[in-house]
């Protein structure tokens, strides 16, 4: 049994840092002392985050998490009349591939922005998608791949939209990946909506933000908490530890140095893969520092080993990654390899080593060693 363990699954979940105590635990919704405590607590975690993202604080809604934000604006197309094709990128995360799909048994119109063959959305694609689907008025575009790390130009991509569409569109941006890891600026990138999650830097699961530049009619009713936008009894000890994970990890002189110190231990681990003729990097192009992709993420494979006995043999060795998104890690496909145009046996063999802030140059240096044990006798 392995006494030390070594974590590299920070994209799935990050190690938690903050959870909070003493947080009032009575109904924001009540009117009592307890209520109205608990709803000042809310409200000033609110506020709290706003200041972080920079946006105005009533256009934050506190939700359960990313999956739900993106289920809630996606689904809000279901009380629009009319039928205008919806667009998603070819590497969104599931929650917005299978809603699409649902959308689509419901006869909502549904189209691929594709990918280039690194992963990245690019103007040609996203052009390409528009004059196919020429009266499209949503786009789904995720800021950062939680597979293989792919950073989007989001704000150039936004402006290609605003200027080849031909009708308004709603551009919405699953930014989980991104928050805490490279800079976000909503605003600047002028898209209507947002999603991230708490667990994703470091806080508990089960809360999440929802950023939205205008009211949405949604589909789901209830009480009317949080403007009608997610109606359900607020997490407030939630809310509370997302504000403090936001403040003490995207502020610019943190992102900027737990950024760099990233780059620094991602590019040891790429040079020491580069040495080993059964390694293929995905995308093959990924250099050691890559301004293209998260240093936080990386996605590679072993020539005749498949992912989940490398996933098992590395996690009996102490060391935990992953095949992919651990959304989809119970099924065989991925539809973000198969965009990239990735070869089937890749896809296969490929897993995703991801980092975070607490990752030491020594656990890297740990895994490089393991991986070297390992593939001799696999």
């Amino acid at each position: 049994m392995v006494s030390h363990r070594y974590y590299f699954d920070w994209a799935a979940t990050a190690i938690p840092v903050y959870t909070p105590v003493d947080t009032p635990w009575g109904n924001p919704s009540s009117l009592h002392s307890e209520g109205r405590a608990a709803h000042t607590a809310l409200e000033d975690a609110r506020r709290r985050c706003a200041a972080v993202l920079n946006v105005p604080s009533e256009r934050l809604f506190f939700t359960s998490g990313a999956t739900e934000s993106n289920n809630i604006v996606l689904s809000s197309f279901l009380l629009r009349q009319q039928n205008t094709p919806l667009l998603y990128s070819a590497i969104e995360h599931s929650s917005i591939r299978e809603t699409a799909a649902l959308l689509k048994v419901y006869g909502k119109q549904m189209g691929i922005i594709g990918v280039e063959q690194d992963g990245r959305i690019s103007r040609t694609t996203v052009i390409r998608a528009f004059e196919k689907y020429q009266r499209s008025r949503f786009a789904a575009i995720m800021a950062v791949n939680n597979e293989v790390g792919s950073i989007m130009d989001m704000a150039d991509l936004v402006r290609a939209i605003r200027e080849y569409a031909a009708v308004p569109v709603h551009i919405h941006s699953d930014i989980v990946q991104a928050v805490g890891k490279i800079p976000v600026a909503l605003s600047e990138w002028d898209i209507d909506s947002a999603v991230l999650s708490a667990h994703k830097i470091g806080g508990p699961r089960g809360i999440g933000l929802l950023y939205l530049r205008k009211p949405l009619e949604v589909l789901f009713r209830g009480g009317g908490q949080e403007q009608h936008i997610r109606p359900g009894t607020e997490n407030v000890a939630g809310a509370v530890a997302l504000a403090a994970c936001l403040e003490q990890y995207v502020y610019p002189e943190t992102l900027k140095n737990n950024y760099e110190q990233a780059v620094s231990r991602n590019a040891y681990l790429i040079s020491f893969l580069k040495t080993i003729p059964r390694c293929s990097l995905i995308p093959a192009d990924r250099q050691a520092i890559d301004p293209r992709f998260s240093p936080y993420i990386l996605h590679v494979a072993f020539e005749g080993i498949p992912g989940e006995v490398l996933v098992r043999a590395l996690d009996d060795a102490g060391f935990a990654v992953s095949t992919g998104s651990a959304c989809s890690v119970t099924r065989q496909e991925r539809p973000v390899l198969a965009a990239m145009g990735i070869n089937n046996h890749l896809t296969v063999e490929g897993i995703r080593i991801s980092q975070g802030w607490l990752t030491t140059k020594e656990d890297i240096e740990a895994l490089c060693t393991a991986l070297q044990k390992l593939l001799y006798f696999l």
